[in-house]
């Protein structure tokens, strides 16, 4: 069974990417949307996360995303901070959840800082899906009635796109221009069966 990364800055349209996958019966794991439950549920994530960032991070017992999101992309050290909290426990569920594929040649797993956290090397290729800085912000503030601002700190939270793209084995530039879907299709067809273009294996 391969496992292929899907990646990507915030408002490159990864997830419309996925979305894709999903619908072409792929089992994809939105490593994003799964810390999100995990930060909601774990007990012990709940603690350590009102513990070093105040309890105003939790509303009504739910976790306010947007609130924890201004204290850590304002703080390099909170963000890293809540990084090295959060992505174990998001490791370990993958693993888990990857035990209950069966019968499957290959699955997704999305998330945005695959590269800056070091788990694409346990992935066998990764795609990157890009595009312009502005389209970008534009579909943050479209999506998310974000502050332009608070889209670009965010944005330089993560690595450029020149520099995931040399270590992704394909690029997607979803700018609006170029159908996605056809070389979504190919790839498709390629890990279906098992196949890997040439360059595309990961480098671990």
């Amino acid at each position: 069974m391969l496992k292929i990364g899907v990646t990507g800055g915030i408002g490159s349209g990864k997830s419309l990417v996925c979305r894709v996958f999903t619908i072409l019966g792929v089992p994809v794991y939105n490593a994003d949307e799964e810390a999100g439950r995990i930060m909601n549920e774990d007990r012990d994530i709940i603690q350590r996360l009102s513990e070093e960032f105040g309890r105003e991070v939790f509303r009504d017992g739910r976790l306010c995303r947007a609130a924890l999101a201004r204290l850590a992309f304002n703080d390099p050290d909170a963000l890293e901070l809540l990084n090295s909290i959060v992505h174990p426990a998001v490791r370990k569920d993958f693993m888990a959840w990857l035990k209950r594929q069966d019968d499957v040649p290959y699955i997704v797993k999305e998330a945005a800082i695959l590269f800056e956290t070091g788990v694409y090397r346990q992935l066998d290729a990764v795609i990157l899906v890009t595009a312009p800085e502005q389209l970008r912000i534009r579909r943050i503030v479209q999506r998310d009635g974000a502050g332009e601002d608070d889209i670009r700190k965010r944005m330089a939270s993560q690595w450029p796109d020149e520099k995931k793209a040399a270590l992704a084995g394909v690029v997607i530039k979803n700018d609006n221009r170029e159908p996605l879907l056809p070389l979504i299709l190919q790839l498709h067809s390629e890990f279906s069966r098992g196949y890997l273009r040439e360059g595309m294996a990961v480098k671990k």
